[in-house]
């Protein structure tokens, strides 16, 4: 009981910090995955919302390597 507890609260606190610096500046990047990260260790729907932000940062991270490609390609 004591375990949930401490893996709600550390990982709710993260995740909602996380969510909060996407409007605010500071690494949501970072925290938002950390957040959930914690809280899959007790709850599902958590780690299926991990596996979409991670799909989604790699997708971004793709996008980016991409503009960047062909950026140095104009050059």
């Amino acid at each position: 009981m004591l375990r949930k507890t401490a893996i709600t609260v550390l990982g709710g606190g993260l995740t909602l910090l996380g969510a909060a610096l996407l409007i605010l500046p500071g690494p949501a990047w970072l925290l938002l995955p950390i957040g959930l990260a914690i809280l899959s260790l007790e709850y599902p729907w958590a780690k299926i919302w991990l596996r979409k932000s991670q799909k989604q940062f790699s997708a971004s991270a793709a996008w980016l390597d991409r503009k960047i490609l062909l950026r140095r390609m104009k050059s």
